[in-house]
């Protein structure tokens, strides 16, 4: 599986740290899309980068990473077909996946603990969705 990465400068940190994290752990290729420092950028870009990048079939899934999850959460999901779920506990990162088949994970550096964001990330990713009544309201999401 491809997971696509994203963030801003005040998430470099945790960016790198997740980074490792997932390829130590999981049986996953990491495509980091950036920032690459923690010099000062906009979250939007990297949403949409990441955004892009599962939208268009590159990576299976991705995770973006801002100071609060989000603004680069509502910046991901203008992409049409991303479903980016900001997720503060493991409870809502189970009920993303479940019951919303989100695409992407989204995270808040400064609002959680570098423990407790890898316990969201484990949840996310071996969480499956249900289907059934779920995938119907899923697919009143998208406006053409």
């Amino acid at each position: 599986m491809k997971i696509a990465i994203g963030c801003d400068h005040a998430a470099f940190e945790e960016k790198k740290i997740i980074i490792d994290y997932i390829e130590s752990n999981f049986e996953y290729q990491v495509i980091d899309l950036g920032c690459h420092s923690s010099d000062s950028v906009d979250y939007p870009e990297y949403g949409h980068l990441v955004g892009k990048h599962v939208a268009s079939g590159k990576s299976d899934k991705g995770i973006i990473l801002c100071g609060s999850g989000l603004g680069i959460s509502i910046a991901a999901n203008k992409i049409n077909g991303i479903r980016a779920a900001l997720c503060l506990s493991t409870e809502y990162a189970e009920i993303s996946r479940k019951h919303n088949d989100s695409n992407i994970l989204a995270l808040g550096a400064r609002f959680v603990d570098i423990d407790n964001l890898k316990s969201i990330i484990d949840v996310w990713f071996t969480t499956k969705f249900e289907g059934g009544r779920h995938l119907t309201r899923i697919n009143k999401i998208e406006l053409t």
